[in-house]
This record gives C-alpha cells, structure tokens and sequence, in this order.
C-alpha cells in the first residue's frame, strides 16, 4: 500500500468509532418502525438513547427493550408537530441525560392523497408542520449547543419524496423536499465547529405503514426495486447509526439512500 497510514485510523478501528460511548442521543418518531429500530441499535452501541413518539405505552416498551439489552433509556410522549410539547420533550431529555450530542428527526406523517387542486390549507399545513416545521424546531434547539461544544450529529429523515415528484400528495412532497434542503442549509452553517448534518432516504421498507397493504401491493413493490425486495428497517438503522457516529467524521451536507437501488438505477425493457 505504502504511505503512512493516518493516525486516526492506528488510534482504533471501525468498530469503536461506531460506538457512542455514553453520548445522549434523541430519537423522534421512536415508537415503531425506523425509529425504533434504530433506537434499540444506538442504544446497544453504548448511546444514552431519549425517545420521543405520540404514545407513552409504546415508548415505554422500546425503553424496557433498550435497557433489556444493556442500554440506556428514557422517553416522553410528545406530538412533534406541537412545538412546545416538542420542546418540551427537549428539556426532559436534558434534564434526563445532559448535553445532547446526537439527533435522530425521523417522525413523519404521510400526509392525505388527494389532487394538488383538493389539497387544503389545513391538511397541506399539517404535514408540514411535522415532516419540516419539527426538524427545524428541533435543529434550531439543538444547534448552538453543539456549536459550543464543537461536537454533534444531526440526521433527518427524507423520502424517495425528497428527490422525485409524486402525484396526488403535494404535502408530503413539498416537506420531504424541504427537509433535505433543511440538511444541507443546517450542514454548511455547523460545519466548521464540528457539527455534522444529513439526511437519510428510505425506500421501500417494512414498518407497520406496510400492513395495510395486500400480498399483490407489496409483491408490486418489491418488483420495483432493483434488489427485488423490500428493506428492512434494521438496515436502515445501520446506516442511521453510522451517520451519527464518529465512523461518519467527514460526512456532512449528504444525502444517503438506503433502497435498493431504485433512485441510482434506470429500468429499462
């Protein structure tokens, strides 16, 4: 190979920069799918995870699952699309577990389908006071305090919805594209005090939002993904996580996909 190698790479290897080390770490949209997959992984690499999602019950059993392994955990029930219950819950983390160097903002509504001309000012609203308006609230929380201690991560989470133009929910795609923009805006103003940004691009993957679909919606899916098949939200996670550990120190302003194949690629015959 020949060279020196750098010194951070003779310092430790990959699996320990994926490890956070009692860092606190916020988790939104917790309670099922992504989010909670990637709660219980952050969690099982040695992050103080805080967990925040609608339903208590149900965070509270992602909590005992976390702990169950090892980890550490707690949760508050807020609606992120309420700024002062979202904030609040940023408090409780604080109060909970200090400083926060990691944020995961993840929850999401799917927003109603309907044409751009039948989209009203109280449905087109809705979803993007959770998908946008809640990531802003919670970077502009989370930003100068990281700044100051020239550490942290940020990741959000965007769409397919994020890159290409979808019929019949003008909502969900305006949000998905702003909170990509949101990622990068956020990117360039931290960067230089060591505070990362990105964005995170689900494709088709199996949360619940799946089990209202048939055998035939799903095959239909899957045979539109160059893999062949639907992600899991596990895999997500590890990307997830990566991009909010110290693997990732020179990654920021990014967009990664995590779905098979299907923005990279064009099908063809």
């Amino acid at each position: 190979m020949g060279g020196e190698r750098p010194s951070q790479f003779l310092r430790g290897n990959i699996i320990s920069r994926n490890h956070f080390d009692g860092r606190a770490v916020i988790v939104t949209g917790a309670s099922t799918g992504i989010g909670r997959a990637t709660a219980r992984l952050l969690g099982e690499r040695g992050a103080r995870v805080f967990l925040i999602a609608r339903r208590q019950m149900v965070l509270d059993e992602v909590v005992d699952e976390i702990r169950a392994s090892g980890g550490t955990a707690a949760a508050q029930a807020a609606d992120v699309s309420d700024q002062a219950a979202l904030l609040a819950a940023f408090d409780a983390a604080e109060e909970a577990f200090g400083a926060v160097d990691g944020l995961f903002a993840n929850a999401g509504s799917g927003g109603r389908f309907a044409p751009l001309a039948d989209c009203g000012d109280d449905d087109f609203e809705a979803v993007l006071r959770t998908n946008l308006l809640s990531p802003f609230w919670a970077i502009r929380r989370l930003l100068p305090g990281m700044i100051s201690r020239r550490r942290g991560a940020i990741l959000v989470t965007g769409s397919l919805a994020s890159e290409k133009g979808m019929a019949n929910n003008v909502g969900y795609v305006a949000s998905k594209h702003g909170v990509l923009g949101l990622a990068r805006a956020a990117a360039i103003e931290s960067a230089p005090h060591g505070v990362r940004v990105n964005c995170i691009i689900p494709g088709f993957i199996d949360t619940p939002m799946m089990d209202a679909l048939d055998d035939k919606a799903l095959a239909g899916m899957a045979g539109m993904v160059p893999q062949g098949r639907i992600g899991t939200a596990d895999e997500l996670a590890e990307v997830a996580a990566f991009l909010l550990s110290d693997a990732a120190s020179h990654v920021t302003a990014q967009r990664f996909v995590v779905d098979g194949g299907i923005l990279g690629t064009l099908g063809v015959g």
